[in-house]
């Protein structure tokens, strides 16, 4: 029977009364294995990584001082007005895709596409970033241990003499791929695991750094006055989301509608907690002055005569920053399995894993286009390809929980954002102010990428999408009205 859908051309939704129901064959379905304390690990180990293990003493040592800690709160808060719009729509509309879907069901086709087609570029540079940040741990690593590798395998060209490839970098993203592909069930064991050794670490280091804190070396505690703190949230800020791609995930969830938005919530405030406990140990332990930008942590404990104890952060930094690139592998690929399924994609993409029940062609893709990028882009160029389209995401979605709540009020939520329409609205205003710090060069780049992305939409999209081939029956059946 033919779906009512609302609007027509660039402007139609995806029904939200349908949208639980399977779209596609068998094939083209997930499976639903995840339960609530999995899809929070997952969401943990998106937002705790190179936050906690370098950021943190990045902005303490030359930008906040001690007052990091209200940077991450400032951060923290502004994250959270995101989050809980997200928590409403995961609770509202437990589809792969997150940000993408929930602008298609609300803004229209083009929003959601360019949403989905923002965050293919962004989600899988955030990969490459991560896993050439730890290639740098690694080689340090070895170092200390005497082991000497070629210079060819140690960066990208241009990064050092000699260097040619960063091997490992690019191996790990082939091997989160890897994982992936073994199936949700079993790779969120991994991740768990892995987020557990994490915490872990993390809850050591604020442990054994209390009884190290001279609370000295928290005055002044706004060296950089008040604006310090505030551009140090600005630079903070894209450590404390991660939850927007672990939402990708709902259509795997047991019980999406009552999971999705706790472990949104639950994930954001275990992160905030460590996130402030560490930031005040760090700056307890060592003066902001002298607190190594790099690997913060472990030369704050080396200061105090715990070397051992470093080298052991040093692992645990390494082996956390793993769950970022596993959460946002998972996000880029489930977000171009949902643009595929709908038909804005060639739907071949969209084809599981017989038995496994996951996208296995579009993880495999995403895996050997981020290990390119691993292996022969500098850090600092591949990190300029990320940010803009997760802070438009940011928008879209805030801005959509408040049109839908005031056109559709009838909608049964499990999960309700607070402070309707101003805790959005905080969540719109930051990401702008944010997007206004990213350099010309991102600009150029996010310009590129619309450009490529007009051409595709209207060259492939706008003609081949689900809701397209079902236009002329829509029609037949009465038109469109309202959402469903």
């Amino acid at each position: 029977m033919a779906r009512r859908r609302a609007g027509s051309g660039v402007l139609r939704r995806k029904p939200i009364e349908h949208i639980e129901e399977p779209e596609g064959g068998r094939s083209e379905q997930l499976t639903r294995v995840l339960g609530l304390w999995q899809l929070t690990a997952i969401g943990v180990g998106g937002i705790i990584g190179a936050g906690i293990f370098t950021l943190a003493g990045a902005v303490a040592n030359g930008v906040a001082g001690p007052a990091v800690v209200i940077s991450f709160l400032i951060a923290g808060i502004a994250s959270a007005a995101a989050a809980f719009s997200y928590a409403e729509f995961a609770g509202l509309i437990p589809k792969a895709g997150s940000a993408y879907t929930y602008g298609y069901a609300v803004l229209g086709e083009l929003a959601g596409w360019f949403i989905g087609w923002d965050l293919l570029l962004e989600y899988t540079a955030i990969v490459a970033v991560v896993a050439i940040g730890i290639s740098g741990y690694f080689s340090f690593l070895l170092g200390d241990l005497g082991v000497q590798l070629p210079a060819w395998m140690l960066g990208a060209p241009g990064t050092g003499e000699g260097h040619r490839v960063d091997l490992f970098a690019a191996l790990l993203c082939l091997l989160i791929a890897y994982l992936l592909n073994l199936g949700m069930k079993n790779a969120a064991r991994f991740e768990m695991a892995v987020v557990g050794l994490k915490v872990a670490v993390v809850l050591l280091v604020i442990v054994v750094g209390f009884f190290h804190i001279n609370t000295d070396n928290y005055t002044p505690f706004f060296p950089y006055g008040i604006s310090g703190a505030i551009t140090g949230a600005a630079t903070v800020f894209f450590a404390v989301f991660g939850y927007d791609a672990m939402s990708t995930a709902a259509e795997e969830s047991k019980d999406s509608q009552r999971h999705m938005p706790k472990a949104i919530i639950y994930s954001l405030g275990i992160s905030m907690v460590l996130y402030v406990l560490a930031c005040l140990v760090l700056t307890g332990m060592q003066k902001y002055s002298e607190i190594d930008k790099e690997s913060g942590f472990s030369t704050a404990f080396k200061s105090v005569g715990l070397r051992g104890l470093a080298d052991v952060i040093a692992v645990g930094a390494i082996v956390g920053i793993l769950t970022v690139m596993f959460t946002f592998m998972l996000g880029v690929s489930r977000v171009w399995f949902s643009m595929s399924r709908d038909g804005l994609l060639p739907r071949w993409f969209a084809k599981t894993h017989p038995t496994r029940h996951v996208p296995t062609r579009v993880t495999w893709i995403v895996g050997v286009i981020s290990a390119l990028i691993a292996g022969f882009l500098p850090i600092v160029e591949a990190a300029e390809l990320t940010n803009i389209g997760i802070l438009l995401a940011f928008v879209v979605v805030c801005a959509a929980v408040i049109v839908l709540r005031y056109r559709r009020p009838d909608l049964p939520r499990t999960f309700r954002c607070p402070g309707m329409p101003f805790v959005p609205a905080i969540g719109i205003l930051f990401s702008l102010w944010l997007i206004t710090f990213l350099q010309w060069q991102t600009w150029v780049r996010f310009a590129v990428w619309f450009l490529i992305g007009l051409v595709v939409y209207f060259g492939y999209s706008y003609r081949h999408s689900a809701l397209a081939q079902s236009e002329p029956a829509a029609h037949g059946d009465g038109g469109a009205a309202g959402d469903g």
